[in-house]
């Protein structure tokens, strides 16, 4: 099945967003830019970053934890925590939140222009093993970030599939 758009038609741009930024979102900005390097798409995008609903790491980096299981996949991971406003709903076409509570703060301070959709990343899920809700890791123990990984890395598969086109 073909792409469903050309690159030269329209880049998309898609911005992670959890509490913090240093956990979850961070996590999966680093395994989407990942996948989409991997599976040759670089051309479709144009931006690809994460945010948090909250201010509470602004220009940390992210979690160790966060970044060890990264590596341990051999995924890079390139970040500084910020805090999602609403004049960056301009510059993304989706907007995807870890779970419900984060989905909810982002529908509040959307503003009525934008066009970003606003959704969980799960719902991009076709294996019911994966949860649709990321669950935050931060007071757990390596193995939630295992965890997150392994759905986020399976959600940005889908995403590529179902957004962008079939993969080879």
């Amino acid at each position: 099945m073909p792409p469903l758009f050309s690159p030269q038609e329209k880049k998309i741009s898609v911005a992670f967003v959890c509490l913090g930024n240093i956990c979850r979102s961070p996590m999966a900005e680093a395994v989407f830019k990942h996948k989409v390097k991997e599976l040759g798409y670089s051309d479709y995008f144009d931006l690809i970053d994460s945010y948090g609903t909250g201010a509470y790491h602004v220009g940390e980096s992210p979690d160790s934890r966060s970044t060890k299981t990264c590596k341990k996949h051999g995924v890079p991971v390139n970040h500084r925590a910020q805090k999602i406003s609403h004049v960056d709903f301009q510059k993304f076409d989706y907007v995807i939140a870890m779970d419900e509570s984060n989905k909810s703060d982002l529908l509040y301070i959307k503003p009525r222009s934008s066009t970003a959709v606003v959704e969980l990343f799960g719902k991009w899920r076709t294996d019911s093993q994966y949860s649709t809700i990321v669950s935050d890791p931060y007071y757990g123990g390596i193995n939630g970030f295992e965890t997150n990984f392994q759905q986020l890395n399976h959600f940005s598969e889908e995403f590529l599939k179902q957004e962008i086109g079939e993969l080879n």
